[in-house]
């Protein structure tokens, strides 16, 4: 499979993704009042069960790649990584800024991630 297609079809993907995750953020932290780390987790596991399925079967798909336990596993690796780093991100960005600036830089926070995911599924996640 080619590049290009991946990176197309994983940037749709990975749109519909970061929409689940921001509009739970978003909702959990102006609804209920939750915090923005327990609410930013929350978001990024609505956007991973659907990430993981999708990509896996149709951005990666092909002979060289799998969706099986071992990409979950490999998956949910990556995925507490970049949880860990975008929570942390987020939580500094709320205490130094607001919660307004930390909803402004979910989309740049998640973008920089995004393309770590993307090189770490591409040549790892999803390999058999």
């Amino acid at each position: 499979m080619s590049l290009t297609r991946h990176a197309r079809h994983y940037l749709i993907i990975g749109g519909v993704q970061w929409l689940v995750d921001w509009g739970v953020l978003v909702a959990l932290t102006h609804w209920t009042g939750m915090g923005v780390a327990p609410a930013n987790v929350a978001g990024r596991i609505a956007g991973a069960l659907l990430g993981f399925w999708l990509n896996g079967k149709l951005t990666f798909a092909g002979d060289e790649h799998a969706v099986g336990r071992s990409q979950l596993f490999r998956y949910i690796v990556m995925w507490l990584g970049t949880t860990v780093v975008s929570t942390w991100s987020l939580g500094a960005i709320d205490h130094g800024l607001g919660l307004r600036w930390a909803w402004l830089a979910k989309p740049g926070v998640e973008f920089v991630l995004g393309v770590i995911g993307f090189l770490l599924s591409r040549h790892w996640v999803y390999k058999k």
